[in-house]
């Protein structure tokens, strides 16, 4: 599969990263595209239609072969400097849009949290876990 268009050749500085797991079959059979793929080819498309109306794609999409989260369905992660990472599962395609205006949010926070009162409805239980922003840092984000 492509990276999404030249937003994966930009600086992560200002932008989250997230890292979308395309081998995810949500406990299913092996398929030709599984819905890991499909989440990341639907974001991808998202990302490069902003792209197209002259905005900024509002994260930087990697694909990866596997988060170790199977047994949670679609999974993704989304990284920043200076902000927590988070372990994102119970994800597909039709949750593309709501991921994004979560990742924006991510974006605008100061140490990247983002309550549950804030997130699209869809997302209430996407949380499988966090990894502080530098694991030797002597104090980790509030």
């Amino acid at each position: 599969m492509a990276e999404a268009s030249d937003s994966s050749q930009k600086s992560p500085q200002n932008r989250p990263v997230l890292h979308v797991c395309v081998t995810c079959r949500r406990g299913g059979p092996a398929m030709d595209q599984p819905p890991g793929a499909q989440l990341y080819a639907r974001l991808q498309t998202l990302v490069q239609e902003a792209e197209a109306a002259g905005q900024e794609a509002p994260v930087l999409l990697r694909q990866v072969q596997c988060l170790a989260a199977c047994d949670r369905g679609c999974t993704a992660a989304i990284a920043m400097p200076e902000r927590w990472t988070w372990l994102l599962g119970h994800l597909g395609a039709e949750k593309a849009e709501d991921l994004l205006t979560y990742a924006q949010l991510y974006a605008k926070s100061a140490r990247g949290t983002v309550m549950p009162s804030r997130r699209p409805a869809s997302l209430s239980n996407m949380v499988l876990g966090r990894v502080p922003a530098q694991l030797y840092d002597e104090q980790e984000p509030s």
